[in-house]
């Protein structure tokens, strides 16, 4: 992961911010860059930017900097799941983005990124896999979700899932009719109407918060300042509702139980009030129509 080498005199700098001295009389929740511990920075997010998918979106945290494109194709289901489509997520760790992803640099961090989707997504009640199925045990939409980061500027996991939840919202599946004639043999039939399509419903597709520890207080949204500061991190997979669905634990450092605890509940709060926030930024792009003016990538 991209990472960034600190003096001892900044990192206590940084972790007096989050955690002031007793002796003195700054208020506390109080970072570097003047957020709150539980703020996030501003996100840009902009759906239906790469014209050669069916649905994508990019989005910028801070200094980092996602583009998520998904495509449907068809497919033979699983032979376990023989009702359902399925997801299928690569992780392209540009060398643009840092230095230390050139050659292979990249590869480790892509691969831990898409097994933190597929456990995420590894549930009946993300997204609705039995509406992707187009004949059981034949046919089904398979939805490859390709994710290149571009530029890294703290705080990945939570970029990637917003951009990957946003471009789950823009993406568009041709309605298909299946077709059988007197033989009993199937034709699949895609409609020319490109309005004529399957949205997915992304209400319950969750959002990664990641939780810093520095010091004996925790922060989201961290810079790659404040991760240089923190040994270990706690992300928490949230629903629109509150529900955590997974966690999991990054960083070399450990966690008290009491501390997890309250990393959950500010995940938790943090969360509810993240996908609030995107699911008004959606709306309210689309509600905009062939009226709204791309700005960002390919606009």
């Amino acid at each position: 992961m991209a990472s960034v080498a600190l003096s001892e005199a900044e990192k206590v700098y940084i972790v007096h911010g989050v955690q002031p001295l007793k002796i003195t009389v700054l208020k506390e929740d109080l970072r570097v860059d003047g957020r709150g511990c539980e703020d996030y920075r501003c996100v840009d997010v902009e759906t239906d930017v790469v014209s050669n998918t069916s649905g994508s979106a990019r989005v910028k945290l801070g200094h980092t900097d996602i583009l998520v494109g998904v495509k449907a194709e068809m497919g033979t289901p699983k032979l376990e799941k023989p009702n359902e489509g399925y997801l299928e997520f690569f992780v392209d760790c540009s060398a643009n983005a840092t230095p230390e992803f050139e050659g292979r640099g990249g590869d480790d961090l892509g691969t831990e990124i898409a097994n933190t989707l597929y456990r995420i997504f590894n549930n009946k009640s993300s997204v609705d896999l039995k509406s992707l199925c187009i004949s059981p045990r034949e046919h089904c939409w398979i939805l490859y979700v390709d994710v290149l980061l571009l530029e890294c500027g703290g705080n990945l996991f939570d970029a990637i899932s917003i951009a990957v939840k946003a471009a789950l919202f823009n993406t568009r599946i041709p309605r298909v009719r299946v077709l059988e004639d007197e033989e009993g043999s199937k034709d699949i039939e895609l409609s020319d109407d490109p309005y004529d399509c399957i949205r997915l419903s992304v209400e319950n597709v969750p959002c990664i918060v990641t939780l810093c520890k520095i010091g004996y207080r925790h922060v989201v949204d961290a810079t790659l300042q404040e991760e240089a500061c923190s040994l270990a991190s706690l992300l928490v997979s949230v629903t629109s509702k509150g529900v955590v669905t997974c966690m999991r634990k990054v960083g070399k450092g450990s966690l008290d139980p009491e501390s997890i605890f309250e990393m959950m509940e500010t995940g938790k709060r943090v969360g509810k009030v993240l996908h609030t926030s995107l699911q008004n930024i959606l709306h309210k792009e689309e509600s905009l129509g062939t009226k709204r003016q791309k700005v960002g990538f390919l606009g």
